[in-house]
């Protein structure tokens, strides 16, 4: 069965043609001469460049923005390009036969309005590597000698394959894994894979195709894109465009609401990219236990009553033989083979201060080497401890403060005194929490993490969730043995192994803003530079930050 013809060009005509489009990102035919808008839309384009810049992109999408249409034209631009400027075929497979055709219709319209030279576009049957096997397909065929494959099924035959594989709601595909391995194969002379889809489920093989590139565990381009990403970029101004509509902000706000109402409950997969999952703890209390190990100590102080209305120099000085009695012994047995990093997440009256301290070893694992837990303590007193800490490691690569809320205040005063470099202020948000959680879930899953063997810290691990389709700690606090937690613990380590990857400063530095001549002639002088505590300033001694003697505030 034979489809529109499409006019022949020369290949020369083409290639100027497509630079020409590619420039301003769209078919100059359909825009030329017309008021219309760019003809692929800001998240049309952008997975187009994507595509065209990586060798694997997944795509989590929310449902009918038009993104098949628009990687329908990335597919004509591949398949119309001669060898020597990228061009290859290009398989398209979706769930059934109707996204086959509606892709290829698609190919198709870009094929004519790039106005490259393809015969027609056919449909025909595919023989899915047995002779009696048949898979209703069609096919575009192009003058550069490559052609465009729609598939409604998953052929044995892919394996035989080479080009641009663009797997459409990879979802709802029988064996996607089966899929993505074959896949694979077309990576090693220079193909390129597509895996789009909306979700299905927290527990869908794409929604683990998506964790594990979110945890640095595949090194695969990610492109997400919401319903009201799509909007903002003109989705509804563009169905307004092709169904003759006039368009208006108000109009478009009743869609929006319409369009929400009409999926319910659903709208957080079908409209938000957010995978639908089970109540149940996003780390296992197996996994978690497994990583554990006896001897780690975890100190846990809290503030006499009045402690925060007692002279400055009482709580100081207490803090201070806390600090020489529990804490020093800790760090005396740091030998500096490896450097240190810091978390800390903060609460005052009725969440806990958590400060976690780890190595980082030579295979990049984090071996927690000391957590200290304070409660009711009175913001001076906990710079006073977080601050000793800090400046008695003997390699401090870096530390992550909770700096939300009254957080800012603690983050802040160590960054003065440490320099900005070397402490990072971050607020926590969705989009951290669904960036930076998935890799210390790699790091369980890995066994890249030793923590200390208390019960306390598994039920803060226990307590995060999934909440939309991102894991954090969800509101509602349990009940530990000295007050309410909140997944502090949990927290403070995800920040240590944040601040663990960031690039701070070479070990053996200053503080930002601190040189070291005008550090040595305002000591000679008596002073102290950026609130350095004379007894514990720093030194460049052995490649790494020297360790004072004494256990000053630090103010």
């Amino acid at each position: 069965m034979t489809g529109t013809p499409i006019g022949p060009v020369s290949q020369e005509q083409w290639e100027a043609h497509r630079a020409d489009s590619l420039a301003v990102g769209l078919p100059t035919e359909l825009t030329k001469g017309k008021s219309l808008p760019d003809v692929l839309l800001r998240y049309q384009a952008e997975a187009v460049a994507t595509v065209e810049a990586n060798d694997v992109t997944v795509i989590p999408k929310s449902r009918r923005i038009g993104l098949t249409w628009g990687l329908a034209a990335c597919g004509v631009l591949f398949g119309g390009r001669r060898k020597s400027a990228g061009g290859m075929d290009v398989l398209y497979l979706g769930y059934n036969l109707d996204m086959a055709r509606e892709f290829i219709d698609a190919a198709a319209m870009w094929a004519r309005a790039f106005a490259p030279a393809a015969a027609a576009a056919e449909e025909f049957l595919f023989v899915d590597g047995e002779p009696d096997r048949h898979i209703q397909a069609f096919r575009i065929r192009f003058a550069s000698g490559f052609e465009i494959v729609a598939l409604s099924s998953r052929p044995r035959s892919l394996r035989g394959r080479q080009g641009l594989l663009i797997a459409d709601e990879a979802a709802f595909h029988d064996l996607l894994e089966e899929l993505l391995k074959a896949a694979m194969a077309f990576l090693i002379w220079g193909g390129k894979v597509v895996v789009v889809s909306t979700h299905d489920g927290a527990d869908n093989p794409f929604n683990e195709l998506v964790e594990e590139i979110r945890a640095k565990k595949k090194p695969f381009a990610l492109l997400q894109i919401t319903f009201d990403e799509a909007v903002a970029d003109g989705l509804y101004r563009r169905i307004c465009l092709v169904t003759g509509k006039p368009w208006s902000a108000g109009a478009e706000a009743k869609w929006v609401a319409k369009i929400r109402a009409q999926y319910g409950d659903d709208a957080g997969e079908e409209l938000d990219v957010i995978p639908k999952a089970g109540g149940g703890a996003w780390l296992s209390r197996a996994l978690i236990v497994a990583r554990m190990r006896e001897g780690i100590p975890v100190l846990r102080w809290t503030a006499p009553d009045g402690f925060v209305h007692w002279a400055d120099h009482l709580r100081h000085g207490w803090v201070d033989q806390w600090l020489a009695d529990e804490v020093e012994p800790v760090l005396q047995g740091l030998t500096g083979a490896e450097r240190q990093a810091v978390g800390v997440d903060f609460g005052r009256v009725i969440d806990l201060t958590v400060i976690w301290l780890s190595s980082v070893l030579a295979n990049l694992a984090l071996r927690t080497d000391l957590v200290i837990e304070l409660r009711d303590c009175p913001h001076t007193e906990q710079a006073q401890i977080a601050l000793h800490l800090m400046r008695r490691l003997p390699r401090f690569s870096g530390a992550a403060f909770d700096a939300g809320g009254n957080g800012s205040f603690l983050a802040e005063r160590c960054q003065q005194v440490m320099g900005a470099s070397m402490v990072e202020a971050l607020k926590f948000s969705e989009g951290w929490y669904r960036d930076e959680m998935p890799p210390l879930k790699a790091a369980f899953e890995d066994d890249k993490v030793v923590l200390p063997m208390d019960d306390e810290i598994l039920t803060d691990l226990r307590s995060v969730r999934l909440v939309r389709g991102v894991p954090r700690v969800p509101e509602g606090r349990t009940q530990g043995s000295t007050g309410k937690r909140h997944g502090d613990a949990a927290l403070a380590l995800a920040l240590c192994r944040y601040a663990s990857e960031r690039g701070m400063v070479p070990i053996g530095g200053w503080p930002s803003g601190v040189k070291r001549a005008g550090f040595q002639a305002e000591r000679a002088a008596g002073g102290e530079p950026g609130g350095i505590n004379r007894d514990n300033a720093w030194g460049s001694v052995g490649g790494g930050m020297a360790r004072g003697t004494g256990f000053g505030s630090g103010w």
